[in-house]
């Protein structure tokens, strides 16, 4: 198997996480679309790895890295949702107006 099919795999995965963060409204949405977008990453990272270098396994230890960060993202994103759905009852992007003054 070639580099092709991961990169047409990890293209169309970013393309939808880009799709669904201009076009979803939800914040939940959003966030699964960023996660998305992470795989999207990751998949690159671990192929290009594998390709490039194959004996060294450094490419699926920054993967494991981006999975741990994007995990830590994705507790505190959806803390914030939380707190703000208690506050304004809504986890629609376009009621979320709480900066204003």
């Amino acid at each position: 198997m070639t580099l092709h099919p991961y990169l047409i795999v990890s293209a169309f995965l970013l393309i939808i996480g880009i799709y669904g963060v201009l076009t979803r409204r939800n914040i939940i949405g959003i966030l699964m679309s960023i996660e998305l977008i992470f795989n999207s990453v990751n998949i690159n990272l671990v192929a290009f790895n594998h390709f490039l270098y194959g004996g060294n396994l450094y490419g699926q230890g920054i993967t494991i890295f981006v999975i741990a960060v994007a995990a830590a993202e994705a507790v505190v994103g959806l803390s914030l949702v939380l707190a703000i759905y208690r506050n304004i009852k809504s986890v629609y992007v376009e009621n979320m107006n709480i900066l204003k003054g």
